[in-house]
């Protein structure tokens, strides 16, 4: 198959999992927040955010290791995935010893101790889910993939509903409701690909464990570095401001999830295509091609969603949080900067440089911790959003220069340039605009304009997608009624 077809192929088969779940998780937005105060969302928050970062420590973050190492024809699938749940579970009898010291931490009225156990039993499950997702994912079964993420967010809007409506649960349902639904998706995993025949109770190959463990503990600083780009602000702004602030905060950032949406599907399948093709004569041109497609959609999704952020928070969000959309605009333009730096992930993803991957964040991470102490405390929450704007700009430069060695990837420096500066001319647009003129029309004239300047730059890569993606659905579909 054509290696742009198959990449369309598993764009599409991704598509129809992850937008049909990510599509109902956007049903919870507007019924959360309006079951739970904003300091409890804000803690409620702090709790997955805590169980994010602490899952790549106790687990290692094998589950890289075992997507990676699942896509080599030549490697024996039994000892990958033997080696991943080996090592979760020596890594969660390890985190035990640690739980009591974690219970003790306190940030303002944030008490981690009082769901010392909800936590223990959300890093064992989310990380078993993890491991079995990605080696699904790295075998190729990517029907069953995509299946699993529709179940796992229709169990998890049903338990969300469950716990918080009905047994009114407050904090304690809404994590139960995703630790129940990460269950569910380890079960049915397990029973669809029959992962239990590719445990080996023997004769594990040490030279497969070690090479995963080689490749996936440089990653573990690298997730956390990560996390506190992404996730230290919230942290920062409870201190700094208090739990209802990072309430708001939390609120917009889910907006910006629509970006993440179709950079997410598209990702999913492109790793597979960026390893199957990286030994060709012609992957340099491959990888300019596809980044030029990619970036050209996400910049104009990143322009629309600029154009209706008001409209989106009014409709997803309670009431109570409507004045969270005056932090969307600059969190989109850091989203829209951390899919940029995704799609360079790939090149370490095939060269198995994990570490480059570890030196390339720590420079973002730097910027994000400096920006965010300076700006919490002058501006609000709107600074931690510019601080992490500016921390993915430092590693998409660091990471570009750096992957020189490994490929010759041709960005159009001056068209990345000038997306960027109209959206966040588009940014400064919305927010200033609705300051300063009671007129909306006003407002979302200047911001059409904003949108058909990006759809019109990007007028050729957005062709160039909609040609490959539909045109290979219409073929699927022509083959169907014939």
């Amino acid at each position: 198959m054509d290696k742009y077809k198959k990449l369309a192929s598993n764009t599409i088969i991704f598509a129809i999992g992850t937008f049909s779940s990510k599509a109902l998780s956007f049903l919870l937005m507007p019924f959360v927040p309006r079951m739970m105060t904003t300091a409890d969302y804000g803690s409620a928050d702090l709790i997955q955010q805590t169980v994010n970062v602490l899952i790549p420590i106790v687990t290692l973050q094998v589950n890289s290791a075992a997507l990676r190492f699942s896509l080599d024809k030549a490697v024996d699938k039994r000892d990958v995935f033997t080696t991943g749940v080996r090592t979760t579970l020596a890594g969660f009898c390890v985190f035990l010893l640690f739980a009591y010291p974690i219970s003790l931490i306190q940030i303002n009225d944030f008490h981690l101790g009082d769901y010392i156990l909800l936590i223990l039993v959300f890093v064992l499950v989310s990380g078993f889910r993890q491991l079995c997702q990605q080696f699904v994912r790295g075998s190729r079964y990517v029907k069953i993939y995509a299946i699993d993420g529709i179940i796992a967010t229709l169990t998890t809007l049903l338990f969300t509903l469950v716990f918080l409506a009905v047994f009114k649960w407050g904090i304690t349902g809404y994590i139960l409701a995703i630790v129940a639904s990460d269950a569910c998706s380890v079960l049915f995993l397990t029973l669809t690909v029959k992962l239990y025949k590719y445990l080996k109770p023997r004769g594990l190959k040490k030279g497969v464990a070690s090479q995963m463990l080689k490749y996936c503990v440089p990653l573990i600083p690298t997730v956390i570095l990560w996390w506190i780009i992404n996730v230290s602000d919230r942290y920062m702004i409870t201190y700094f401001i208090g739990s209802s602030a990072n309430g708001l905060y939390t609120a917009a950032s889910k907006i910006p999830n629509f970006v993440i949406l179709f950079s997410q599907i598209f990702i999913d399948a492109w790793q597979l295509s960026a390893v199957d093709e990286y030994d060709s004569d012609s992957v340099a041109e491959f990888f300019t091609k596809v980044f030029r497609v990619y970036s050209g959609g996400v910049f104009a999704i990143a322009s629309a969603l600029i154009l209706f952020c008001q409209f989106f928070t009014k409709l997803l969000v309670a009431d109570s949080y409507y004045e969270s959309w005056r932090f969307v605009p600059i969190l989109i333009i850091a989203t829209t900067c951390s899919c940029l730096v995704n799609f360079l992930a790939s090149v370490y993803m095939a060269e198995k440089k994990s570490t480059m991957s570890l030196l390339t964040a720590m420079s973002g991470t730097m910027t994000n911790i400096v920006l965010n102490l300076i700006l919490i405390p002058s501006i609000g929450a709107n600074g931690a959003a510019i601080a992490t704007v500016c921390a993915f700009l430092v590693v998409f430069a660091t990471r570009s220069a750096n992957i020189k060695k490994y490929i010759r990837i041709n960005y159009n420096l001056p068209m990345l340039l000038l997306e960027t500066v109209l959206l966040v001319c588009q940014s400064t647009a919305m927010l200033y605009t609705n300051n300063f003129t009671s007129s909306t029309v006003i407002l979302y004239a200047i911001q059409i304009i904003f949108v058909c300047a990006m759809l019109a730059v990007n007028y050729k890569p957005i062709k160039e997608l909609c040609t490959l993606i539909l045109g290979k659905f219409l073929k699927k579909k022509s083959k169907g009624e014939n």
